[in-house]
């Protein structure tokens, strides 16, 4: 029996996989950060200015949750586009399989 010639292949697909999904998890996250980061800090400014303390630091940290999925949606849509499809079938591969005589 011989070795598996595609299994290097498969490794190198799946740890091309794993990094893109470690890219698409850290953008979203630091844009997560940054997004709540702006808001506190304009809420803050927005108190101070208006001598309203609370309410605007309240109303925009609320404000950025959805702000914060939509683009962390967004991010991870766009980062995931990125992945291409195995362009192999299981019928092509079981065919290729039949011309070698396995």
């Amino acid at each position: 029996m011989e070795p598996d010639k595609q299994a290097p292949e498969r490794d190198r697909r799946q740890y091309a996989t794993n990094l893109l999904l470690v890219l698409a998890a850290g953008q979203a996250g630091c844009l997560t950060v940054a997004i709540i980061f702006v808001a506190l800090v304009a809420g803050l400014w927005l108190d101070s200015t208006f001598d309203t303390r609370p309410l605007f630091t309240i109303l925009l940290m609320i404000g950025s949750v959805p702000i914060t999925l939509v683009v962390m949606l967004w991010v991870v849509r766009m980062t995931t586009s990125r992945m291409k499809p195995a362009v192999k079938n299981q019928s092509e591969e079981l065919q290729e399989a039949e011309h070698r005589g396995e």
